[in-house]
C-alpha cells in the first residue's frame, strides 16, 4: 500500500498507479491457481472507495467459486439460448445499430481476437465457441456477477463503472488479471437462481478474476486506443 502523500520515497507513486492502469487488460485465458478469499475481500474492500453519488454505493456482488461458478456456466450453456439471440430485457449494453468510430473499433478488435486464434471470419461455430467460454469465466478460478437495484438512476451506472475500474486496477496490483464480461447480462433469468438474486436487481455484468495463462494466445492481443487528438479539446 502506498504511503499518503509520499513525495521522497525509493519509488515513483505515478509510475505505481499509472502501471497498474496501463497493465491491465481483458485477460481470456486463466490459471487454475486459486486466489485466497483474503485477496478477494482486499480487492474489494480497496475498490469500495470508488466515488458514488452522496455515497450511495449503488453495487452488489456475488463472487462464485468451484462449484456453484459451474452451476453459473451450465445454466446458460445448456439453456439452449445462443448468444446471437441472447435477450437483453434488462439494459442494452450496445447500440441497436452501431456506426462510426465505433463500428470499426469494434470490428478491428474481434478481427484481432480471432486472429490471434487462428479463427478465420467464416468460421462461425469456432467464434461461437469462443464466445462461449465467457461463461466459464474464461478458467478463472472466481467469476464474480454485478448488480444493481433497478429502481437506481443513470448516475448510479456512472458510479457503478467506477467501482469496475477500481476492482480491476486493484488486481493489477496484486499480481492479478480480469476479464470484465457484459456477455453475462442476458442470461439475468438463467442466472438468478443459481445465485437467489432477487427481482429488483439487474444483472450488470460478470468479471473473471485469477492469474494470466501467458501461454494461450488470445493473452498476446493488445488493443489501441485512438489517439488525444480524436477525442480532446483543449480550450484556453
Amino acid at each position: 500500500m502506498l504511503a499518503p502523500d509520499n513525495k521522497t520515497g525509493d519509488f515513483d507513486e505515478a509510475a505505481i498507479v499509472d502501471e497498474a492502469i496501463l497493465s491491465r487488460r481483458s485477460v481470456r485465458a486463466f490459471l487454475l491457481t486459486p486466489v485466497d478469499e483474503t485477496v478477494i475481500r482486499d480487492i474489494l474492500e480497496v475498490a469500495a472507495r470508488a466515488p458514488s453519488g452522496t455515497n450511495m454505493q449503488p453495487w452488489r456482488v456475488y463472487v462464485t467459486q468451484g462449484e456453484t461458478k459451474r452451476r453459473i456456466a451450465e445454466a446458460i450453456l445448456n439453456s439452449g439460448v445462443r448468444a446471437e439471440k441472447a435477450v437483453w430485457d434488462e439494459y442494452r449494453y450496445y447500440p441497436d445499430q452501431f456506426f462510426e468510430p465505433y463500428l470499426s473499433r469494434r470490428r478491428k478488435v474481434g478481427f484481432d481476437l480471432y486472429g490471434h486464434l487462428g479463427i478465420a471470419r467464416r468460421e462461425v461455430e469456432r467464434m461461437r465457441e469462443q464466445h462461449d467460454r465467457n461463461f466459464i469465466f474464461f478458467d478463472a478460478p472466481v467469476g464474480m456477477i454485478f448488480t444493481i437495484d433497478r429502481r437506481l438512476n443513470k448516475g448510479s451506472w456512472v458510479d457503478y463503472g467506477m467501482f469496475l475500474e477500481n476492482i480491476m486496477i486493484a488486481a493489477r496490483g496484486r499480481g492479478l488479471h480480469t476479464c470484465p464480461q457484459a456477455a453475462f447480462a442476458p442470461y439475468h433469468n438463467q442466472i438468478r437462481p443459481v445465485l437467489g438474486i432477487t427481482p429488483e436487481e439487474v444483472v450488470v455484468c460478470g468479471m473473471a478474476l485469477g492469474y494470466e495463462d501467458t501461454s494461450k494466445p488470445e493473452n498476446d492481443l493488445r488493443t489501441e486506443r485512438a489517439p488525444l487528438e480524436e477525442w480532446v479539446t483543449f480550450h484556453p
